[in-house]
């Protein structure tokens, strides 16, 4: 069994933690990219075996998908379970968490892991069920932070988010019709941010679940955010407080 990894940047991050994933590597025949080659060089370096095929042959692998004239073939990764979350949280100081609830475009998924990587999020907790998948897609756009950052699934979101309550973990949601915004909440201890799928937010069990509710506040023609630009606003706002 294998995944597809594709990408300049997952490629490369994936050879930077865990090289002994590849099982092989295929390159778009005839492109002279420096940062492609540089790449090339790094890989084969290792050991591994890297090989030419046309550009429609690497189209039919990714669904036509930007794959920059690079894709590999590695064996899975680490798939983190739900009960691996308690130990995980017991050996931090400050939790610093992400719970994505809703999100089915691999596109928004790949975006929020890449602001949770850059901006220091421990884990991304997301539910099994009507969430994307970590595909290849998500993995590209996601720029190497889906090698970095655990994401974990769990069967009941609101059962996990009890459980987040009680190792005494705030959980702050984001919903439109917040009473205040996140420049007015307090962001400086074990938290954890819950962004909802875009137009609908995040479903009723789950704001029902929320210790607080904040808004991002909108001075333009639009009502909201794409919900991965959303998710680095506020996961952005969190490292400002949590900085001082």
């Amino acid at each position: 069994m294998s995944e597809i990894v594709f990408g300049i940047h997952a490629v490369q991050a994936l050879l930077d933690n865990d090289p002994l994933r590849f099982q092989e590597v295929f390159i778009l025949k005839g492109r002279d990219d420096r940062r492609l080659q540089q790449l090339v060089k790094a890989l084969e370096a290792q050991g591994i075996v890297v090989q030419v095929a046309t550009r429609q042959w690497l189209d039919s692998k990714v669904d036509g998908a930007a794959h920059q004239g690079i894709i590999a073939h590695v064996k899975p990764g680490r798939q983190y379970q739900e009960n691996d979350l308690p130990d995980l949280i017991a050996s931090l100081e400050q939790p610093f968490l992400l719970i994505l609830d809703g999100i089915t475009d691999p596109h928004n998924l790949g975006a929020c892991l890449r602001s949770a990587d850059a901006a220091g999020v421990h884990a991304v907790i997301m539910p099994k069920d009507r969430s994307a998948q970590l595909n290849a897609t998500a993995k590209k756009v996601a720029s190497g932070a889906a090698e970095n950052v655990p994401l974990i699934r769990v069967t009941n979101l609101a059962r996990t988010m009890r459980m987040l309550q009680e190792a005494q973990i705030w959980i702050v949601g984001t919903a439109g019709e917040a009473d205040h915004d996140l420049y007015q909440s307090k962001m400086t201890g074990p938290m954890a941010l819950v962004m909802g799928a875009e137009g609908e937010g995040m479903r009723r069990l789950t704001r029902e679940h929320c210790d607080e509710l904040i808004s991002i506040p909108m001075s333009g023609s639009v009502s909201s955010l794409n919900v991965s630009v959303a998710t680095g606003v506020c996961l952005f706002e969190a490292v400002r407080q949590r900085r001082k």
